[in-house]
């Protein structure tokens, strides 16, 4: 048994005391694995390495994990002061080749490697004493504290695996090897793949939210789906058996690629799997610090393309109808293993949670009631793109953990690897990446007639998204206008110069599109990538489809287009960013006007946006800001309203007094106004209310 395995926390059990230093050993643990694989990095230098284009250098993924426990902790209101707040900022959002995702490099000044190593210190100091004081009662639920600490800690391990990948991918003489990373030291030559009858049958997929084992959002919910009888292969594709397709000229036919296929072989060259090494006339193969013999048993990692291609080509040579399985399917294969869940299910059963390898190892040593390697080893794609259940919700505190993936975009994986841990090696996980992305995931293949569930518009199950779009995007409703084209054309009525705009708490984009029709550049930022995601995909693809709710669970389908807009030919001036207003990273600067509507009443501590914002913009530059004044403590706790009480002396503090008081120094008050807005809940219920519009001139 590796020192790195350690199971997860269940969230029941009868002893306070004794949870506890349950969770504080299995943070520990994750801590210290995550530090650890950063020790096949050769030097400190090849922190600031990318090893793979489209990602970040390896000092964001070693930095991110800690200011993602503080930055949740901050959005709870569980702690009250930042650790750092420029490696909070720059560490924060990482990337999947989302639009707003920021990989230039000039925005970012990446900080010494011991400068994050202090830091993680102190964040590990502070993880660690909330785990023995905060408040728990027993079952830990999702409104509890302790379950934000669950979330940084498995938030943690994922990114233990998917970092590992990120590794495997970096040039080989920039890694050395770790004593304790012991790699699997036998393989023979590749087993020959058989077809196994799988029943078919009724499947319910889901889990309820009183489950004793920490979950992720798109887990919970309900989807029932009949599966017909399928085969499905009784091992997973091996080095050996892929070898046919890549020797077969498998890579050069584009016969076997689908549009997107295509598209990847043009921009990568690929002639073979990543991890394969081209050595004469054969391969070897990359581990992750060192290159050895081509293990034919082993499973072949491959990403979705090409797996999908195999599959192809198999399809033609047989006559058969070979594809990836289903979810579905998955799960019919998980029954027929007749598997058991953690705790249940003794790690020593298969290649995961370090406990053998780290390393895959041959697709013939862990069986299960005569298939192998339904779980560990590698992960195994799927053909389903991931979406919600009904009754899918997002937890407040990370609302974009599963949405932005909802887009058709991203396959699921299941099964998890040899590198995979806590979460990742539940009955009910479920990870999903683009179909182009590397992980530590091969496949096996099914001989199916069933299809897979399709969704095109998320924002359909999204109800706050929609409503968002139909306050931006939708109807007028008793002669008020709308407030995104009133504001935009308001802020814009002041600013003298206009060359470049932002858009501070844009939600769905809206008045985003409309300040370019007169600024030369704007950038739209939202907290949520939920939000943001709607203004991209009007840009992208041209329409927004959402539901506004009629009464009930009747609801109506609505549809807007770029070209009924009008935002066809201004598109290209308009960018969309994932940011938090109260820690902007510091690219985001010199701009002519700053509008931030109906946002600073929403702030976790509005003064941080406040005191600074006057850096960002240019001289005369314009700052407006429209709001109701509706503080809540469920947005921000009472210390931080800047209006709606009364002090120690017992007079009214009023917004407008205090943002004058905080303002006034870089700011001259030029202009206030009051502004109607309506945002519909129903086709009979309507929210009427009236923010106050304030416009500011930086002096």
């Amino acid at each position: 048994m590796s020192k790195f395995s350690l199971y997860p926390v269940t969230l029941d059990g009868l002893d306070i005391a004794a949870k506890r230093e349950e969770i504080r050993a299995y943070f520990h643990n994750t801590y210290d694995i995550f530090e650890k694989i950063f020790e096949v990095l050769k030097s400190d230098e090849v922190f600031y390495k990318k090893s793979e284009p489209t990602r970040h250098p390896m000092i964001f993924y070693f930095g991110h994990t800690a200011t993602f426990f503080i930055n949740k902790l901050i959005l709870m209101k569980i702690i009250k002061e930042r650790i750092n707040p420029e490696f909070e900022s720059i560490f924060a959002v990482g990337v999947d080749e989302m639009e707003w995702d920021d990989l230039e490099s000039g925005h970012y000044r990446w900080p010494k490697v011991d400068e994050v190593r202090a830091y993680r210190k102190k964040v590990r100091e502070i993880v660690d004493e909330l785990i023995t004081t905060l408040p728990l009662t027993l079952p830990i639920t999702q409104d509890s504290d302790m379950w934000i600490i669950l979330m940084g800690i498995e938030h943690e391990r994922i990114h233990i695996e998917t970092s590992l990948v990120l590794h495997r991918q970096m040039p080989i003489e920039f890694i050395q090897e770790v004593e304790e990373f012991n790699i699997c030291t036998h393989s023979s030559s590749a087993p020959k793949n058989e077809m196994l009858a799988i029943k078919g049958g009724d499947v319910v997929l889901g889990k309820e939210k009183s489950h004793n084992l920490y979950g992720w959002d798109n887990e919970y919910g309900r989807y029932s789906h009949y599966a017909d009888d399928f085969k499905a292969s009784k091992y997973l594709v091996s080095n050996g058996e892929f070898m046919e397709f890549v020797k077969e000229g498998g890579y050069e036919d584009e016969a076997f690629w689908d549009e997107e296929g295509r598209r990847f072989l043009k921009i990568s060259g690929a002639k073979h799997p990543t991890f394969w090494v081209k050595d004469g006339n054969g391969f070897k193969y990359r581990t992750l610090a060192k290159v050895i013999d081509m293990p034919l048993d082993w499973p072949v990692d491959v990403n979705a393309l090409e797996a999908e291609a195999f599959c192809r080509y198999k399809s033609k040579k047989e006559g058969a109808n070979y594809s990836l399985p289903s979810e579905t399917e998955y799960r019919l294969i998980y029954e027929y293993a007749k598997l058991e869940d953690i705790p249940d299910f003794h790690e020593s059963r298969a290649n995961l949670n370090f406990y053998h390898y780290f390393s895959s190892c041959p697709v013939n040593e862990f069986g299960f009631n005569g298939i192998y390697d339904v779980v560990g080893n590698v992960w195994q794609w799927s053909r389903t793109p991931i979406f919600g259940f009904e009754g899918f919700e997002f937890h407040p505190a990370y609302d974009d953990f599963s949405t932005p993936t909802f887009d058709n975009r991203h396959a699921l994986i299941l099964g998890s690897s040899w590198a995979s841990s806590g979460n990742l090696i539940m009955k009910h996980s479920r990870y999903a990446f683009r179909r182009h992305f590397y992980q530590n995931a091969g496949f096996r293949y099914v001989i199916s007639k069933s299809e897979s569930k399709s969704k095109n518009d998320v924002y359909e199950s999204d109800e706050l998204v929609s409503q968002y779009c139909e306050f931006q995007y939708g109807d007028d409703y008793f002669g008020v206008k709308n407030f995104a084209k009133e504001t935009a054309n308001i802020a814009s009525k002041f600013a003298k110069e206009r060359t470049k705009a932002l858009d501070l708490g844009c939600a769905t984009g809206r008045s985003t599109f409309e300040l370019a029709k007169r600024f030369d550049e704007v950038e739209g930022i939202d907290f949520s990538a939920r939000f943001i995601g709607v203004g991209v995909k009007l840009k992208n693809e041209g329409y927004v489809a959402y539901m506004a709710k009629t009464e009930g669970d009747l609801s109506q389908e609505k549809k807007v287009t770029i070209q009924e807009l009008g935002y066809e030919s201004i598109k290209e001036k308009v960018a969309f960013w994932q940011g938090d207003a109260c820690n902007l990273k510091p690219n985001f600067n010199s701009y002519d006007l700053v509008m931030a509507t109906n946002l600073i009443d929403r702030l976790y501590n509005p003064r941080l946006f406040l005191d600074s914002v006057h850096e960002r913009l240019n001289r005369n530059g314009v700052l407006m800001l429209t709001s109701p004044y509706t503080w809540q403590e469920s947005s921000t706790k009472k210390e931080f309203w800047l209006g709606g009480y009364k002090d120690e002396n017992g007079k009214e503090v009023k917004t407008l007094d205090t943002l004058k008081e905080i303002l006034n120094k870089n700011f001259e008050l030029v202009h206030l106004q009051d502004l109607e807005f309506v945002i519909r809940e129903t086709a009979r219920k309507f929210q009427h209310s009236i923010a106050q519009v304030s416009v500011w001139r930086k002096k």
